[in-house]
């Protein structure tokens, strides 16, 4: 209660600065409710939940810089808000706002040191050239092999140009394995960025993954003489890197072989000569058991992709948290078992501390195991603190805990604020938190009915199995439901999808998942150092039979994939506020809440739509016809054409006949009219820039157009160069362009993670 006093204390019992608040007779009584609720959260100390927000916040602002920041200028202003947080502590209005400024500023400074920590040469251009290196990983798919590799030389450039760590796939067949040294001929390019303003961001991953270019290989795979000694010029986390990846293609491959069986054929001859080079060797149960365990997903085919996101349960073959629950805590719990069942032990021992010990050391080895990717790496941040939680006699799993370990996660890894991971992790994780909270504020007459023995949900029988089962019903669709409301602002903001199905998806698909499949997983993954782990691999294949086949039911459900408008980062911004807002709050204060996010849900409602879309790099354009739907000009790859549709809640694809109509298109280059019926033409030849330039009013080429061009409006290599992607959009008597080069969240041209114009 100490520490709670000294926090009430930082709030006045009347501040004078409110005298004025009060409107009439209710102004007092307002005023009043208000400073409780306030004097409540600050007893509470609710306050430092807040400060993972404002560094998050500080991050943001960093990455949407248009040009590299001067790398001293924020951690100098942090240490002055440092120092008037100590001068100004007699005052709790300056010292919050010189806390909270300090924190806005160090989070600006995670991000230019992270920046600055993983800063290596980017592809600049398309180059074909000869490649040799060390390869760090594989990725064995269903399409060919992809390997990430650390770059010796490649075709003749510089150290200052050649990428350090590159990307490849190679054909189908081909055989290759980590820990060797290839020599190859290959064409790199520099990592893709958005195909549209707003999207996402490949070329920023792949900056802050270290890999500076992408491709894939024209010639036959080569070893150089005395490859065996290949590691001699490897460094040691290269070495340690893809010795774990072996290690992990060889139990992908054991689990492969006795997991699954050969999947079961399509119905029709069509479907069977459409899936049979993804169903001839392998089932996809096993390719699902064998992500699970070991996060090698390249195994599992699209359909089955596109199917476990209908029902909205993809999430469990992505090594996150909902993995590193599982491990740390089967390992908490069995040891906990293990040692309360010797009397010695259970009496005069921590056996909660020693079991978390053990849990810190099993998911440690396990984010190890499964390549420390980002995402894992977070997951493993917040288990310590849960653990370690328990080693400190605190809360295991608390929102102050969940704040900490947002710290954590964004020093280490500031980049991955902007991405979908992050975000829906911690947004599910802080409402089921703030669920149970209010949960346990509650009266015990009031929480008594769904949460303890006996009562009404228990008096059918006499043991209570039934209201049990009533309970944990009742909790499981619950926590379901607001762990969707929390991740689905985020989730359609990214993907531009909801899945209304999956609700049924998680309640069917987890539990089993979770009580079956992981459980004999994870014996087998025991057993499998003596040769004894195939009948508990062969038993979790079997388990995944209905997690598989109830995905593609929902898959099969009318409206279960839901394509949504892209709205802007500001609808986003408001909504994800709102959320936290009612998630950080434990008072009344949590229901202003609903202001931001109404605000937000009218903005995501009517978002802005572009009348044109450019590829960025000129292969084609979009157009708006008079139908108010996209029409397709040029040949677009098809990547980027359903990005566009699903940015403009289009659910066709890319092959639909219909994004053809009304355009006219030849060896030139085609046309088609917006909807307002001015003309745009998109030129491949020069031979065709004189007439178009006559004729449209958007001529838009991957050429350089002459001097003297008409049209009154002109997208050509330049543009296309300088800008990137471009969106455009009627107003105010021209056109508005936005483009991703300048206006997207992640910065602009001057990014280190940009190509460079003019390139």
């Amino acid at each position: 209660m100490g520490g709670e006093r000294r926090w009430i204390s930082v709030l006045p019992a009347r501040p004078a600065g409110w005298a004025g608040i009060g409107i009439g007779r209710f102004g007092d009584r307002w005023r009043d409710i208000l400073l409780h609720w306030l004097r409540t959260e600050a007893g509470r100390r609710r306050p430092f939940l807040w400060l993972p927000v404002v560094y998050g916040l500080g991050i943001a602002l960093y990455f949407s810089a248009d040009q590299e920041p001067a790398p001293w200028l924020a951690p100098l202003f942090a240490a002055a808000a440092a120092v008037a947080a100590f001068l100004l502590r007699h005052s709790w209005r300056t010292r919050l706002t010189a806390i909270f400024l300090g924190a806005l500023f160090l989070g600006f400074s995670a991000g230019a040191l992270r920046t600055a920590l993983v800063m290596q040469p980017v592809l600049d251009r398309i180059v074909i050239g000869p490649l040799e290196g060390y390869v760090r990983s594989v990725e064995k798919r269903l399409q060919g092999p992809r390997a990430v590799i650390d770059v010796s030389s490649f075709a003749g450039l510089g150290p200052d140009e050649r990428p350090a760590r590159v990307r490849v796939t190679f054909r189908k067949g081909v055989k290759i394995e980590a820990g060797t040294r290839i020599q190859v001929t290959a064409r790199l390019v520099p990592p893709p960025g958005p195909a549209r303003p707003g999207g996402y961001d490949f070329a920023r991953d792949a900056f802050f993954g270290r890999i500076g270019a992408v491709g894939s290989t024209t010639g036959p795979l080569r070893l150089p003489e005395g490859n065996g000694s290949a590691t001699a010029d490897a460094t040691f986390l290269a070495r340690l890197a893809a010795w774990i990846d072996v290690q992990r293609n060889l139990l992908t491959d054991r689990i492969v072989e006795t997991a699954g069986g050969q999947e079961r054929a399509p119905a029709t001859r069509a479907k069977r000569a459409e899936t049979a080079h993804e169903t001839r060797v392998r089932g996809q149960e096993a390719a699902f058991v064998a992500a699970l365990v070991t996060g090698k997903r390249g195994l599992i085919a699209d359909e089955t992709n596109e199917a476990l996101r209908a029902a909205g349960i993809y999430h469990v073959v992505s090594i996150g948290g909902f993995h590193m629950t599982l491990v740390a805590g089967t390992l908490f719990f069995l040891t906990r078992l293990s040692l309360a069942l010797i009397p010695g032990l259970a009496v005069g021992y921590p056996i909660r501390k020693i079991a978390a010990v053990i849990g810190i050391v099993g998911a440690s080895g396990y984010c190890v195991f499964s390549g420390a990717g980002i995402d894992t790496l977070r997951a493993l941040c917040v288990t310590l603190i849960v653990m370690g939680a328990i080693l400190a006699d605190r809360p295991a799993l608390s929102m102050r805990n969940l704040a900490l370990a947002a710290l954590v996660c964004l020093t280490l890894q500031p980049e991955a604020m902007l991405g979908p991971s992050f975000q829906m992790s911690f947004a599910g994780v802080a409402a089921l938190i703030a669920l149970f909270e209010r949960w346990d504020d509650l009266e015990p007459a009031a929480n008594a009915l769904p949460l303890r023995e006996g009562g009404p949900l228990g008096a059918s029988s006499a043991d209570g199995r039934q209201g049990r089962l009533y309970r944990m019903t009742v909790m499981s669709v619950m926590t379901t439901v607001v762990a969707m409301l929390a991740t689905g602002p985020f989730s359609t903001y990214h993907f531009q999808t909801f899945n209304p199905w999956g609700i049924l998806g998680n309640a069917f698909g987890l539990p089993i998942v979770e009580l079956v499949v992981m459980p004999f997983s994870f014996l087998a993954v025991a057993l499998y150092p003596l040769g004894l782990d195939g009948p508990f691999w062969h038993l979790a294949g079997l388990a995944a039979v209905p997690v598989l086949a109830g995905a593609r039911i929902a898959a099969g459900f009318p409206g279960a994939v839901v394509v949504v408008p892209a709205f802007g980062v500001g609808a986003l911004s408001l909504l994800a506020f709102g959320m936290l807002w009612a998630c950080l709050w434990s008072t009344p204060l949590r229901w202003l809440a609903v202001l931001p996010v109404a605000v937000g849900v009218a903005f995501a409602a009517a978002p802005a739509r572009p009348d044109v879309r450019i590829d960025r790099e000129g292969r084609g354009a979009a157009v708006r016809s008079a139908g108010g739907r996209f029409v397709i000009l040029g040949n677009p790859s098809a990547f980027v054409v359903e990005q566009w549709l699903k940015a403009d809640g289009d659910g066709r694809r890319a092959d639909d006949p219909a994004l053809k109509h009304n355009v006219a298109c030849d060896r030139f280059g085609c046309v088609a009219r917006l909807a307002d019926g001015r003309s745009v033409a998109f030129t491949r030849d020069p031979a065709a820039l004189a007439e178009d330039c006559r004729r449209a009013a958007l001529l838009i080429t991957p050429r350089q157009t002459p001097p003297d061009c008409a049209a009154a409006y002109v997208i050509d290599r330049e543009d296309l160069q300088r800008l990137g992607a471009i969106a455009l959009t009627s107003g105010n008597g021209g056109l508005i362009v936005e483009s991703t080069h300048d206006s997207n969240v992640a910065g602009g041209e001057g990014r280190p993670w940009r190509r460079p114009a003019g390139r």
